[in-house]
Order: C-alpha cells, then structure tokens, then sequence
C-alpha cells in the first residue's frame, strides 16, 4: 500500500544516514583528538582507569625529580666523606713519620691541625640545598636522618596509596669523627698514640662513606625504577585510549562512502510520493 502520509523507506532510510553520520562524526572526532577514549562518555570503564593510571604517572614523574635531587646530595656527602678519609690518611702518614727521635714534633703537629681543620671545613661544606649528611644536625631543625619518597603504592582495587621512603642515617661525622680529640703530637711516644686514635677515626669514616655510598646506590636504582615505570604507564594508556590511526582513517573513507549511498537512497525514498500522482492521470 502506497501512502503520502507515510514514507517508510524513507524513514529507513533517514534513521540509516543518522547512524552513518554519528559514527563519521565519531571517527572524525578521533581522527583530530588522536583518542578512541577522549572522555568519560566514550567508555567510562576505559576512562576512569587511563584516569587513574594519568595521575600515577604525574606523581611518580615528580618523584622521580625528588630522586634526582636526593641522588645529588647523597653524592656531595659521599664525596666529603671520601675526602675526610684521605685527609685522615694523611695525618696519620704525617703522626706515623713523627715517632722517631728526629722528627720536628712542632711542624708536626701543625701539619696535623691544618688537616684537622680541613676535615672540619669538609664536614661543614658537605651540604646540599640545606642537607648536610656528615653533620649532627642534618637539616637544621635537629634531624639526624635524611628522608626521600621512593614510591607510591596502591593497592589493588582500591584508590588508597602507601607511601614508601627511603631513610639515610647520618653518618654523624660532626661527632663520631672527633679529630680534636686526637693526641698532640709533642714526641715520639704521643705520635704513636695519635697513629691510634687516627686509625680509630679512619675506621668510623669508612663505614660512614660506605653507609652513605650504599643509601646512594638505592637512590639511584630507585631513580631509574620509577623512570621505567612512568613510560610504562605511559604506554599504558595509550595503548587504552589512543586511537588506531590507520583503522580510524580506513574507516573514515569508508563511512563518507555509506554516507553518500545513504543521502542517495534517502533522495529516492522521498521521490516516491511523486509517483503516486501517475496513478491519477
């Protein structure tokens, strides 16, 4: 039955060039943003996660520049408790050459303090952005351990993160490393009880420079951990919510095709009525 108050192929036809059209206008929306998930609207699962993963990713990029700063001041107290160790080698090199009758105990001894002072100085310069590792008080405000975030645990399921750190206990060498108490070198006999108390310091300083060398070698591999993580979770979600551009732009010709088949059919569907007047001629 022929109406001309009811075309049905052309509402077929209308509601097939609907469809054709918001899927170009989807796929065109891909195309220019570059992402099959571009909100919350496209899918809210895919969405919410990217989301999650977005900002793990913008945390742990700024963790990973805490790290780098940390990996510098671990270096600078690494390097002054190197330098202390060789100074403290050289003064006992400088009591160890005093313990015979003929040394000159006075130039001696001078020598001696002129080093102590450096270890001093070093102590005191080891310091980074206001972190003095050697130092009893390390940030100023009377802390004697040296803390960095390492990471931001989630668990899983769940939005709830733990936040691990990673703890360096100051040497201490403000304290431990006390070379005014080192014996005067005045004779031969006090030159062998300063070689003593010398290799006593030497001792503490290495373990000291090895505490710290080690804390920095975590800090480093850290470092690198959470670069690897951040472009894993970049990858991540990109591989969520980019869009495949070679699928996108296959399908784009693809739909512009229906699109023009569909108007085409749509124009035929409405010159149908048209021919209902022949039947009155």
């Amino acid at each position: 039955m022929s109406s001309i108050l009811t075309n049905t192929s052309a509402m077929v036809a209308l509601q097939t060039l609907k469809s054709i059209n918001s899927g170009l206008a989807k796929t065109q929306n891909e195309i220019s943003t570059g992402k099959q998930v571009a909100s919350a609207k496209d899918n809210a699962a895919i969405w919410s996660i990217a989301k999650v993963m977005e900002t793990d990713a913008s945390s742990f990029k700024v963790i990973g520049d805490q790290l780098s700063v940390a990996e510098s001041t671990l270096a600078v107290g690494v390097a002054g408790a190197e330098q202390i160790v060789n100074l403290l080698k050289d003064m006992k090199d400088l009591a160890a050459g005093a313990a015979n009758d003929t040394a000159d105990f006075a130039k001696v001894q001078a020598a001696i303090t002129e080093k102590s002072n450096q270890i001093t100085a070093v102590i005191n310069g080891s310091q980074l952005n206001g972190i003095a590792l050697l130092k009893t008080d390390i940030n100023g405000s009377g802390g004697t351990d040296y803390d960095v975030l390492a990471s931001l645990d989630r668990t899983s399921g769940t939005v709830a993160t733990t936040a691990v750190s990673i703890t360096v206990a100051g040497p201490d060498f403000e304290a431990n490393v006390d070379v005014a108490g080192v014996t005067g070198v005045t004779d031969k006999a006090t030159a062998l009880t300063a070689v003593g108390d010398i290799e006593a310091l030497i001792d503490t300083a290495i373990q000291g420079a090895a505490t710290l060398g080690a804390a920095a070698s975590r800090v480093t591999d850290q470092k690198e951990f959470v670069g690897k993580l951040v472009d894993a979770l970049k990858n991540g979600i990109g591989s969520m919510v980019d869009a495949d551009m070679e699928a996108a732009s296959a399908k784009l010709q693809a739909l512009q095709v229906q699109q023009q088949l569909a108007t085409q059919s749509l124009s035929i569907a409405n010159q149908a009525p048209q021919n209902i007047l022949s039947l009155f001629r």
